[in-house]
């Protein structure tokens, strides 16, 4: 594997802890509810597990309600049963149309557990970012050892690593600051 193998691949590598961090955050409720919370909810489709987006269409109609509208009115049921079992917080509201979740304003120590969280998650994304980095110069270090590279190719790809790393470090300090804000918006 050649120098610029190894920096293309620890860039990528970095880059997809950014992704999955962006993702993460994708899961903490804001102060303005989210169809991402319903995401993960399956519903008996003539038996088979389908997800609910789907058979519905999934709305957040306004900052704290969601509204389910099934493609099929026999899906109704199903639906609710499926909403109540994702546990997701709220209870589902069947006016035999649609299904409505009213989810209750956040109070300020939910918008604060959920920076904790974001914290976590940057936490998780920035060890993520230090182990690639370790990965990489250890490559390069086996390249210096063999004798593919000089000493002085080995220093400068390990500063490069470096500022790879720090350059990915300050993206998900960035993107944590931005989440912050969001979460403790009212």
């Amino acid at each position: 594997m050649s120098l610029n193998e190894i920096k293309d691949k620890t860039s990528e590598s970095m880059q997809k802890s950014i992704e999955s961090l962006k993702k993460d955050f994708t899961t903490l409720r804001t102060g303005k509810v989210s169809t991402v919370i319903l995401d993960n909810v399956m519903v008996d489709y003539y038996g088979t597990a389908t997800s609910l987006n789907q058979v519905a269409t999934v709305l957040a109609t306004d900052a704290t309600t969601i509204t389910v509208s099934p493609w099929e009115k026999n899906l109704l049921k199903d639906i609710e049963k499926a909403l109540q079992s994702a546990n997701i917080g709220v209870n589902p509201n069947n006016d035999g149309e649609n299904i409505k979740l009213f989810f209750p304003p956040m109070t300020v120590e939910q918008r604060k557990e959920n920076v904790k969280k974001a914290k976590a998650m940057v936490e998780k994304a920035k060890i993520a970012i230090r182990n690639i980095r370790k990965d990489a110069n250890n490559k390069i270090k086996n390249l210096e050892k063999e004798k593919d590279i000089t000493e002085d190719e080995s220093k400068k790809s390990h500063e490069d690593i470096q500022k790879l790393t720090d350059n990915f470090t300050a993206q998900s300090d960035s993107l944590l600051k931005s989440k912050e804000a969001e979460l403790m918006k009212v």
